[in-house]
């Protein structure tokens, strides 16, 4: 007997296939179909259901294997033919996954629909470079934003951002690292620390410190693309003085 029809849109995590929670293991394990995308750790398929089909639907290197009126057809399609569907996306799905967008879709159209939070990247790509979004004394609030809105362009919250004193994370924003920059240096922030974290919490990681100033020279040096994670603000100088604290803590123990 068919299962129910149901979407549960699962967040897999940043990229290090051990941040993936233990509800959205369970749910793997549950399902009949699995929908992923690129951003997606590979090893986590390795906890799917043996039983169930596995379609990749992300995007690579510009080319989209499915648009996503096509992913939200597949959803209802194969909710209706195999039963239990399973979105695994990236991330945190709430987070500029469209999960929310996949969820209201296939309710409309009838499917029982659940999500399963995931650890977002916007966290804990800083977090694995030691790097807080809040500090008592640096940033008492962060602002995480989309670098690319639907109409491709740069979102009006980033100039809103640069004019306050928060950390500020940006997501799929390197294409608009000029435009970016620029409206940080039109608020006199030049000399504001800067990361750029390249497929944080994997083994390709690599990361980019600067300033305002020398950010993009730094990404030139370093040769850093997306996907990437930018954050601007003082916090970003935890990462270098911890790594002090540590060094001065080792020559004491040497002496």
């Amino acid at each position: 007997m068919k299962n129910q029809p149901k979407l549960t849109v699962v967040g897999a995590g940043p990229g290090d296939a051990d941040l993936i929670t233990l509800k959205a293991i369970k749910v793997l394990e549950q399902a009949d179909v699995v929908l992923y995308d690129a951003l997606v750790n590979n090893e986590l398929l390795e906890y799917v259901n043996p039983s169930a089909e596995v379609i990749f639907v992300g995007k690579r290197r510009g080319c989209y294997r499915y648009q996503q009126e096509q992913i939200n057809e597949l959803i209802v399609a194969r909710g209706f033919s195999h039963g239990h569907v399973v979105r695994l996306k990236g991330g945190d799905p709430f987070i500029f996954g469209r999960g929310s967008e996949e969820m209201e879709y296939a309710a409309k159209h009838g499917l029982e629909v659940a999500v399963v939070p995931g650890i977002s990247s916007s966290l804990a790509v800083p977090a694995y470079q030691n790097i807080p979004l809040t500090k008592r004394g640096s940033s008492e609030s962060f602002w995480v934003i989309t670098g690319t809105t639907k109409q491709h362009q740069l979102s009006n919250d980033v100039a809103l951002a640069a004019k306050s004193s928060a950390t500020v994370v940006i997501l799929m924003g390197m294409g608009k690292l000029s435009e970016i920059i620029h409206l940080f240096k039109e608020e006199g922030k030049n000399e504001l620390p800067v990361a750029i974290i390249q497929n944080g919490t994997t083994p390709e990681e690599k990361i980019g410190i600067g300033t305002v100033d020398t950010i993009e020279e730094v990404v030139a040096k370093n040769n850093l693309s997306n996907p990437a994670i930018i954050v601007l603000g003082e916090v970003v100088n935890h990462r270098q003085q911890l790594l002090q604290v540590q060094q001065e803590a080792v020559l004491k123990e040497v002496v």
